[in-house]
């Protein structure tokens, strides 16, 4: 994804400027990027960047009147009006570019960047005082990665940059690879590379001639935490307030937006209390092959009454057809971030730039405001990985236990977020600029006040759909939640249930026994009774058929059989049981692919 990179470093300027150019090179993944290049040799201070043409944080350095001061900023803010008002009036110059203000916000604040709203990281030079601050956001979803040595304290947006001048550190972390087998991410603050990390949440770290001084931490959950529970109504009430007030925001600046609409209530409530003029605001929904799934049916259905113009990006053959390219594309540019599976997700987003550069998602609502789990540590199947990695294994379950242990709200907030949703985040990142109100920090914190006694269970959910939109409110969801009246949205609701958990019983979660029986009637296509009615990827049968060839050609390889870490006869029982013998191995296939391309890209130089 697009962010900054650089060293801190006292060796000769004419080396760390090599370094500085192979790592600005190593991130520029697509030719819609701007780079820079930015050097105070006095303190030792290299930085480099990469960011789509028209974004946010188009434009870097960002420098202060009397050039004391330099910001170079990665990913977006979403200020509000009275800030950039307050800079003006104490004097300050705040030219048009859109992220300008950032530079006289850290000169005015001596917190910075407590008050800043959004997803980012950067660095602040300032020479009044001979420092250097690296920081990031609150989440830590705008990731920053880092390698000390003793010539240099490295930085960068992605791993491989820092893999570009350090090629001896493509070293796997076994630790990280056995959070990635047990919960399809790495967890706490590392990579996949044992001695690259990563740069905690709501850090600023300063640095002094050329050297790291002080690890600072601007924020704690724990301030959310310890905030006095509201009743019910307050509650309410305050939850409507700031999400009204805060969402214009993220409907602003020069970057022509467009909304991801899908049929659930996340979305629903943004379209509920945004209003554009009719015609002004794109909307697309992702849909698949085999029928026209309830996202799109609903999602058609709220274009129609606001009256804005509505696509749908397919998920199908031509996807299909270079299923090779993205697959390998997503695991190079997340750096194992995401599994294969969400190649769809590289896929549509280079479709949806096409229509607009930036977009609002409903990402979170759920998590945030129902704590909802979107993921977990699951065993391997028996037998596919020795006895000494599964320690790893192990060891990644017992990290995720602690951690559920936390306040839920913080769990899904800065747990599930910068380590499962980041990978996906910065795959989607690479082609345009996502946005979701819903990480938004007023809102995040109004919800820390839930009532102990009331989780609302998603109910104010729909409250707060029919305040915005009575119209809407009576719109049933994807999954038949709300509706004109009671009795109907019970009848929706349980049919649309079980059409649910029947397609992800069909797919993804059938049984070894009912899957033997299916491969039996194969030829009747029994598929097209369940499949495309809520999901529009369909990997255990796209293994099985489309992309059975791909599946043998990467697992089956000597290479893969050869790895340290699996047992090479339970890896060709599984491809062939899945492809011949109708089993369904499919989440075990998405991560042995993972894995095999994680070190064909990466590890195996």
């Amino acid at each position: 994804m697009p962010g900054i990179v650089g060293l801190i470093t006292r060796m000769p300027r004419a080396a760390a400027e090599a370094a500085l150019s192979r790592m600005v090179e190593s991130i520029r993944h697509e030719s819609f990027y701007e780079t820079g290049m930015w050097v105070d040799e006095a303190l030792g201070v290299y930085v480099g960047w990469t960011a789509r043409k028209g974004s946010f944080c188009e434009g870097m350095p960002l420098i202060n009147e009397d050039g004391q001061v330099t910001l170079v900023f990665s990913g977006q803010e979403y200020p509000e009006p009275e800030t950039i008002q307050n800079l003006k009036r104490k004097g300050h110059e705040v030219r048009a570019q859109e992220s300008s203000y950032l530079v006289h916000l850290y000169e005015e604040d001596a917190n910075f960047p407590l008050a800043l709203n959004g997803l980012f990281h950067g660095i602040a030079v300032d020479r009044r005082h001979g420092t250097a601050k690296l920081f990031n956001d609150r989440y830590g979803m705008h990731r920053l990665c880092y390698y000390k040595s003793n010539e240099a304290f490295y930085f960068a947006a992605e791993s491989k940059a820092i893999l570009a001048v350090r090629p001896e550190l493509r070293e796997p972390d076994p630790v990280g690879i056995g959070e990635f087998v047990a919960c399809s991410c790495v967890l706490s603050n590392r990579t996949i590379f044992k001695d690259i990390h990563v740069i905690p949440a709501a850090s600023v770290w300063v640095f002094e001639n050329a050297e790291l001084k002080r690890k600072n931490e601007y924020f704690h959950p724990r301030e959310w935490e310890e905030q006095a529970p509201l009743d019910s109504e307050t509650y309410y009430q305050g939850l409507r307030d700031v999400f009204s007030k805060h969402l214009p925001l993220y409907f602003a600046g020069p970057e022509r937006v467009a909304m991801t609409l899908t049929g659930g209530l996340d979305t629903r409530m943004i379209m509920a209390w945004h209003k554009s003029a009719p015609g002004a605001m794109p909307f697309y929904t992702f849909g698949g092959t085999f029928r026209e799934c309830e996202d799109v049916k609903v999602a058609r259905r709220i274009a129609k009454f606001s009256r804005q113009p509505h696509e749908v990006i397919t998920i199908g053959d031509e996807f299909l057809s270079r299923f090779p390219h993205y697959a390998e594309r997503s695991v190079y540019l997340t750096e194992g971030g995401a599994d294969v599976y969400r190649a769809s997700d590289l896929y549509v987003s280079e479709k949806a730039r096409k229509i607009a550069p930036a977009k609002v998602v409903g990402t979170y609502g759920s998590e945030i405001i129902r704590q909802a789990v979107m993921f977990k540590a699951v065993p391997p199947p028996h037998g596919v990985f020795r006895p000494e990695f599964l320690n790893y294994v192990r060891q990644a379950e017992e990290t995720y236990a602690e951690v559920r242990r936390e306040h839920p709200l913080t769990f899904a907030a800065f747990r599930q977020s910068p380590w499962y949703h980041q990978g996906i985040l910065s795959l989607e990142n690479t082609q345009l600029t996502v946005r979701s109100p819903y990480l938004d920090n007023g809102f995040v914190q109004t919800v820390f006040r839930a009532p102990k006694s009331d989780r609302l269970n998603g109910d104010i959910r729909l409250r707060l759909i029919k305040d915005g939109s009575p119209e809407l409110g009576r719109m049933r969801s994807d999954r038949g939640v709300g509706g004109p009246n009671r009795f109907v949205a019970g009848i929706n609701r349980a049919y649309f249930e079980f059409t649910f958990k029947a397609e992800y019983a069909y797919d993804y979660g059938m049984p070894q026994w009912i899957s033997r029986i299916d491969h039996v009637f194969a030829p009747l296509h029994a598929e097209r009774i369940f499949l495309g009615r809520h999901k529009i990827s369909h990997f255990r049968i796209w293994y099985r058929e489309t992309l059975s060839k791909y599946v043998r050609e990467i697992l089956l390889d000597h290479r893969t059989l050869s790895r340290p870490y699996v047992e090479p006869k339970a890896v060709e029982s599984i491809v062939n049981g899945h492809i011949e013998g109708g089993l369904n191995y499919t989440s075990a296939i998405h991560k042995l692919l993972t894995l095999e391309l994680i070190h064909r890209l990466f590890l195996d130089g």
